[in-house]
């Protein structure tokens, strides 16, 4: 019996494994993401900052870009009239398994390209934050979800939870996919290390996620003045008082030369 040709078994076997990517590869673009500006500096002059995210995906997904800070707790004051007049601290609400920075960014409505059960694996939207998170005390579901809803105002107010749809700008050309959004960052994000997470979701699904980071750090004088204050806090305590008693004396000598107050 004659044996097949060894090298004609290895071409039939690449052919049929081409053939099975070609017919089942439907989100087969490798998906990657880059930000341009992933170290960003705090001065003395910072005020925020605007950070690109760029990268290929498969033209006929949809895309979501989130940018979120690690996890933790945090204490927020609820407040409430007192004998039915004054507007107080009442009590304090603790939030935990929540990020800091919350960005949320996508091609479409998060609710219209995600099923629920993938937007609460991956954390997508404010509805499957606010299942995640761990609030306390609060009565009931209904409770929880009416103070996460003031928590997201609060956090949107201040500039550190954002959501946007549509300003993802996605271009197709000759069967590739490339995207871009321009995102702004808010001044008041901490100093930390941020995750840039791309989504690329097909019939209801994430089929596919790529990462990059984003740095925020303390430079020049004010990382010295932290460290001094974190390291050194008497020194620093010093040199606050001198500063104050400098700046008072300055504002009395020029008060003196005009005049002073009439």
């Amino acid at each position: 019996m004659k044996h097949p040709n060894p090298w004609f078994s290895i071409l039939l076997l690449c052919g049929a494994l081409s053939a099975v990517g070609l017919l089942s590869g439907e989100a087969s673009a490798q998906l990657t993401a880059t930000a341009n500006h992933d170290r960003i500096g705090i001065d003395f002059f910072y005020h925020g900052s605007s950070v690109s995210v760029r990268g290929s995906a498969d033209p006929g997904c949809d895309l979501i870009i989130k940018i979120a800070s690690p996890e933790g707790e945090q204490t927020l004051k609820k407040k409430g009239k007192v004998a039915g007049l004054l507007w107080m601290n009442v009590g304090s609400l603790h939030i935990g398994e929540v990020p800091k920075v919350y960005s949320l960014h996508s091609t479409r409505e998060i609710r219209e390209i995600v099923s629920r059960e993938g937007r609460e694996k991956y954390v997508l939207g404010y509805e499957a934050l606010e299942k995640r998170a761990d609030m306390k005390p609060v009565a009931d579901r209904a409770e929880k979800a009416r103070w996460f809803g003031e928590f997201v105002k609060f956090q949107e107010h201040s500039g550190l939870y954002a959501a946007s749809v549509g300003k993802i700008l996605v271009r197709n050309e000759n069967g590739k996919g490339n995207y871009y959004t321009l995102i702004q960052w808010p001044y008041q994000a901490p100093p930390g290390v941020y995750t840039v997470t791309v989504y690329a979701v097909k019939d209801g699904k994430v089929v596919q996620t790529a990462e990059t980071k984003v740095s925020v750090e303390q430079v020049g004088l004010v990382k010295r003045l932290a460290d001094m204050a974190k390291y050194h806090g008497g020194l620093y305590g010093m040199l606050s008082i001198l500063a104050a008693l400098g700046a008072g004396f300055g504002v009395g000598m020029v008060f003196r030369k005009g005049g002073g107050a009439h």
